[in-house]
């Protein structure tokens, strides 16, 4: 396939880049500076300079069987997806097939609740207030014409630098040099909730897999997720454990990003193994802490 992947060298979008890469397809992607275009030419993927605004990704479109929205969090989605649709009209010979579109979203979509167990099929009623913009996209990509769309939930990704993990871990370090006088690392939220995760590699696993079978899934929402969610009480332990921090607390939310960071959804996703075949394969947030907590301290060195 010919792949285009706005959002190509962060966190998400970097990995599933380089697996589409390994797999064999052509892969395109966005960099806004020459450094970052550098790094995708270093690892086979072909840069594009310039961002969502600009014109150079346009021509592709011509001949692409898939664009890969991993921006995070961005608010210009209608206005991309709008972009893309024009391109397609203007761009695509007659009589070809429409374009895949995969949107990256989030299992925050499902909202805050330590009871109601949901999946990738249940309907979306309370996402947290962060996420609250976002059903009216998806439904956006879904039920377009134009292109065939379908939406992908990562839940909390970790591994590697750390993405939204990395401040816990930098404060965790922080405590830990500074020896019994140091301060105790703190988490928004309160004692019992629970967190949907899944590994930056199984991430891109999953967007691999639906990219080779996206003609096919049209209309569909995965919850790209570990079949069980895990403890926040034992993932902030497990940090104090191997990082030698003074200990851990609670604290109250102080923004809408810290109410969705404490928020519990308990996710058990089903589309990915039924439909794709997916399995996660890496270990656990807390099985593997202190490998990873490793590779954010080789990362912010």
């Amino acid at each position: 396939m010919k792949v285009l992947i706005f959002g190509a060298t962060g966190f998400v979008g970097f990995p599933i880049a380089q697996a589409l890469v390994r797999a064999g397809h052509t892969v395109y992607g966005l960099a806004r500076s020459e450094g970052k275009a550098k790094t995708l030419a270093a690892e086979e993927i072909i840069p594009i300079l310039g961002d969502t605004d600009s014109d150079e990704w346009i021509p592709l479109i011509a001949s692409l069987d898939l664009i890969i929205d991993a921006l995070p969090g961005s608010l210009q989605t209608r206005e991309i997806l709008a972009r893309v649709v024009s391109a397609t009209q203007t761009h695509r010979p007659t009589g070809a097939p429409l374009l895949s579109y995969i949107y990256t979203s989030g299992t925050w979509m499902h909202g805050d609740s330590r009871t109601a167990i949901v999946n990738d099929t249940t309907p979306i009623t309370k996402p947290v207030d962060l996420m609250s913009w976002r059903p009216a996209v998806e439904q956006l990509v879904l039920k377009s014409k134009e292109i065939c769309g379908i939406v992908v939930r990562p839940s909390l990704v970790y591994g590697r630098s750390g993405s939204l993990l990395a401040p816990l871990f930098k404060a965790a370090a922080d405590s830990a040099a500074a020896g019994p006088q140091g301060s105790t690392v703190t988490w928004p939220g309160t004692p019992g909730g629970r967190c949907p995760t899944i590994h930056v590699d199984d991430c891109a696993e999953f967007y691999l897999r639906v990219a080779e079978r996206a003609s096919m899934l049209g209309g569909k929402v995965f919850d790209a997720s570990n079949s069980s969610t895990e403890s926040v009480d034992d993932i902030l332990q497990t940090v104090v454990k191997v990082s030698g921090a003074k200990g851990y607390e609670y604290k109250s939310p102080e923004n809408k990003f810290e109410e969705a960071l404490q928020s519990t959804s308990l996710v058990r996703p089903y589309l990915g193994h039924a439909l794709l075949g997916w399995r996660a394969r890496k270990p656990s947030m807390v099985d593997g802490m202190e490998i990873y907590y490793a590779a954010w301290r080789a990362t912010s060195a």
